[in-house]
């Protein structure tokens, strides 16, 4: 390789370098139609519309992640009325953190209408959710399943639950 190539193969690794080291945090907004997995510091900018069927609509794929809902809502495919009619849907939550650590959830902003929990915490560690309001979800506003060190403070859970499993809040 020549003097001058070498240069300009030096100089593009380390344009390459900063660019990568001073990624944007992702912006979400409008319809989640799969399951959108994060992997880095995200933020609604709009209200989010969630037709994932069956699985979370944002996934945690990463330790020390912050989802920042900065006043947004999430709304899931659950009956505005009732939550879901009696009918939970296994793993369609709205916010989901499986086996990851330090993670938060970061309101104010509001998490409603998904068939089965609004935010699942599963076998996470170090997780803090705070500022969220989680409404007529078909089951838990807020569940934690197993894990430890965990924070769920400042939040308010209203119309969480059905008939068949009146579980609730958090």
């Amino acid at each position: 390789m020549s003097r001058s190539n070498f240069g300009w193969f030096a100089a593009f690794l380390v344009a390459l370098l900063v660019s990568a080291a001073g990624a944007k945090a992702a912006d979400i907004g409008g319809t989640i139609s799969t399951t959108m997995m994060i992997t880095e510091d995200s933020q609604l900018v709009d209200d989010v519309t969630c037709t994932v069927t069956g699985a979370p609509c944002i996934a945690v794929g990463a330790p020390n992640v912050k989802l920042e809902l900065n006043g947004f809502t999430m709304t899931g495919q659950a009956d505005p009325q009732t939550g879901c009619s009696g009918i939970s849907i296994a793993n369609e939550v709205g916010i989901e953190d499986n086996a990851q650590s330090n993670v938060v959830v970061a309101g104010p902003g509001v998490v409603q209408r998904f068939r089965n929990h609004g935010i699942r915490l599963l076998n996470s560690t170090g997780v803090k959710v705070t500022g969220v309001t989680m409404s007529t979800n078909c089951s838990s506003g807020i569940i934690v399943q197993g894990g430890s060190l965990n924070e769920v403070e400042g939040n308010t859970a209203t119309r969480n639950g059905n008939l068949g499993a009146p579980c609730g809040g958090i």
